[in-house]
């Protein structure tokens, strides 16, 4: 058996061990233990034949494999995103912020009748040349960690279909993305309320997409959501007190537009901010409260940081201004921040690891590679390699923790500020390759399954009688 020291790849176990209710069956859990596997050691593509040839499991009936994700009950996202929730209330405080971030992505698709399936705007068109490509859209919902010298990871908690009125839809309904960030808010609130932590405050970081009345007006007791918004955004004054003559007013006076605030010389703040080790000298200013239309009863503040320009490699570079909504809460007759601007300046930094999860799931993990056309694999098998990223994320920040990454593997590596997914990868890989019980995974032939599902049975078995910890 592996020693139960605190190093990553006996985290990983733990935490797959953690999951053992979520496959059902056992036969079910030792094949999720084998891909598994197979996601670790693939260098390059991960299709389902790649993680089997991986293990070694080169000839194998691979229709069963696939058939692991066309049954809805095999592989549930849900069930597995409630044991990964109890596992991060584990390293939060019930008094400390819970923060979370939305943020939706696209998986890049060939096939017109593909599950979910529709034209969407290419991220990888040049601005000055819009193109459109054929692509699921699904949204990533992720638990922020503890802030350790500015220095922040976004771990997936749920990865929910998004997919437009026009995509090809048999087995899944149409959702807006700012809808499905809603739903993963209030489901993390009522997950929250669940586990008895119904007075801890949830900050939820979102981009500009997200900045609809419905999300506003949906959005839970005790969460703060702190979005980008356009710098001409129609924003509106709270009414006056009333005159008594005629109906009440449930507006005020047009108010100035974000943009407008910038041009302002008086009325800003300055405040240092530590952001992945170094120190930002941040100029803002707070405004409002405000309202808008079709939004009377959700008071907002306007958060304006104010733009920089610095010399790096003899070239002028240059921040544009950035603009947020917060809704306010009422103290003492007034509507005043939540939080801390200081705090929320700090989260507002941090929404881009977000955009990190994407970059690394889909070039080094390879969400959505795996050719499943099932309509309900279309979406399984995104949501397992989402899945696999979370639990090898969420092993590696037990194992290390923020922000010092562990030795380079080859003494010619820069050793890097913080851990990546690449980190993690060739720890894991350098940890395996040293096992000899782990043989069975190295030696393909035409025999091998019984004798890995073996070792597997065997691992899980003795650490799931003695985990640290449930999921629950």
């Amino acid at each position: 058996m592996v020693s139960q020291e605190a190093t990553l790849i006996n985290w990983v176990w733990v935490l797959l061990a953690v999951h053992r209710a979520v496959f059902g069956q056992e036969r079910v859990y030792l094949r999720a233990l084998a891909m598994v596997q197979g996601e670790i050691l693939a260098f390059n593509r991960h299709r389902v034949t790649d993680l089997l040839r991986s293990v070694g499991l080169v000839a194998e009936d691979w229709s069963a494999w696939y058939r692991w994700w066309e049954r809805p009950k095999r592989f549930v996202e849900e069930h597995a995103a409630v044991v990964v929730l109890g596992l991060t209330l584990r390293l939060v405080a019930d008094s400390a912020l819970y923060v979370i971030g939305v943020d939706s992505t696209q998986v890049w698709r060939d096939s017109r009748r593909m599950e979910g399936t529709s034209w969407l705007a290419c991220g990888r068109a040049p601005k000055w040349k819009v193109g459109i490509h054929r692509a699921q859209r699904f949204l990533n919902g992720s638990w922020l960690t503890p802030l350790a010298a500015g220095f922040c990871r976004a771990i997936p908690l749920r990865f929910l279909p998004a997919f437009p009125d026009k995509a090809v839809l048999s087995a899944y309904a149409p959702h807006k993305e700012h809808l499905s960030g809603l739903a993963f808010v209030q489901w993390v609130r009522n997950q929250l309320n669940t586990h008895g932590r119904t007075a801890q405050r949830v900050l939820c970081l979102a981009d500009g997409r997200f900045d609809k009345p419905d999300f506003w007006r949906g959005l839970p007791d005790q969460v703060t959501a702190l979005v980008r918004t356009a710098k001409n955004r129609a924003l509106l004054h709270r009414p006056g007190p009333y005159a008594g003559k005629g109906r009440r007013h449930t507006y005020g006076d047009q108010a100035p537009a974000p943009q407008d605030y910038a041009k302002q010389r008086t009325g800003w703040q300055t405040t240092a901010l530590t952001v992945r080790g170094k120190t930002r000298r941040t100029v803002y200013r707070v405004e409002g409260p405000f309202l808008r239309k079709t939004m009377a009863d959700v008071p907002l503040l306007l958060i304006c940081v104010r733009g920089q320009t610095w010399a790096r490699g003899g070239k002028t570079r240059r921040r544009e201004p950035c603009y947020y909504l917060v809704n306010a809460v009422q103290q003492h007759g007034q509507w005043v921040l939540p939080l801390p601007v200081e705090v929320l300046l700090s989260w507002a930094w941090q929404r881009w690891e977000l955009e990190v999860v994407h970059r690394e799931v889909k070039s080094i993990l390879g969400l959505g590679d795996k050719q499943c056309f099932n309509p309900h694999a279309a979406v399984s098998s995104v949501q397992w390699s989402a899945w696999v990223y979370t639990v090898l994320m969420l092993a590696a920040y037990q194992a290390w923790g923020l922000p010092t990454p562990p030795a380079p593997t080859a003494a010619w590596y820069r050793h890097p500020k913080r851990w990546t997914l690449a980190t993690v990868l060739d720890t894991l890989r350098a940890a395996l390759f040293t096992q000899p019980d782990f043989r069975p995974f190295f030696h393909p032939s035409t025999t091998n399954w019984p004798e890995m599902e073996a070792v597997l049975r065997q691992y899980s078995l003795s650490l799931r009688a003695h985990l640290p910890f449930s999921g629950g």
